[in-house]
């Protein structure tokens, strides 16, 4: 068992799924790239959209840096020198978020040829990260505003063995089978149809008579306790 916490493994994932990236697709720049409770994601700029069939390749890269055993250097910089870097390699959301964060100094991750802005922390060489699975590519706006750019997250996960990873992979494809989005459509309750509405529900007979029960049922219960 690694004596890193999931959190910082899957951290140090991040950084070495933006490294691969950077290598394998041109004029990317790098966003953001936390952990989260179930694995990790990084936020892309990138002039090729990335696809579903690319992860392949972005894993296999991954492996091999993770292979080499990379160290994670950790170091201060002044800010105004961490700008000209990022700006230097025009890493642009970079730069703006030295600059909102409003500091002497910033920290500064290094693994191999690959820096990033990141207080860190991460396991101290890429060959402690244990067994991460890239899951799945979407859409994301920068600071989750529509009114900025449209940037590719790259999901994945990690666990400190293969074993937990194959376990959470199993426990992801158990949930897709139960996915009401794929048992309404079987069983002909309803569709979904995206170049309708995003998550508008088209009620076929079946369903439609279902709603209408609850609905029935939901009412009388409210009437019953007062409910307006």
């Amino acid at each position: 068992m690694s004596k890193f916490p999931l959190s910082t493994i899957r951290h140090s994932a991040a950084h070495v799924l933006a490294q691969s990236v950077k290598i394998l697709f041109d004029d990317v720049k790098l966003a953001i790239g936390p952990a989260i409770e179930d694995g990790f994601y990084y936020d892309f700029e990138c002039k090729q959209p990335i696809t579903e069939s690319d992860l392949v390749n972005i894993e296999k890269e991954m492996k091999r840096i993770i292979n080499e055993g990379q160290e994670f250097k950790q170091y201060n910089l002044d800010s105004n020198e961490a700008n000209k870097l990022f700006e230097k390699h025009n890493e642009n959301y970079k730069t703006e978020i030295i600059n909102e964060l409003n500091v002497n100094e910033v920290s500064i991750y290094e693994n191999g040829p690959f820096i990033d802005l990141c207080k860190g922390p991460h396991v101290e060489k890429t060959n402690q990260i244990g067994a991460f699975k890239l899951l799945r590519i979407s859409g994301a706006y920068w600071r989750g505003s529509e009114k900025n750019t449209m940037l590719q997250r790259i999901y994945g996960t990690a666990f400190h063995s293969p074993k937990e990873l194959k376990k959470y992979l199993l426990q992801l494809e158990e949930a897709k089978k139960r996915d009401h989005r794929k048992i309404g459509k079987e069983l002909q309750l309803f569709s979904l149809k995206e170049d309708i509405g995003g998550g508008l529900v088209l009620w076929h007979p079946k369903g439609a008579a279902i709603r209408q029960v609850i609905e029935d049922h939901w009412r009388a219960e409210h009437q019953k306790n007062g409910y307006q």
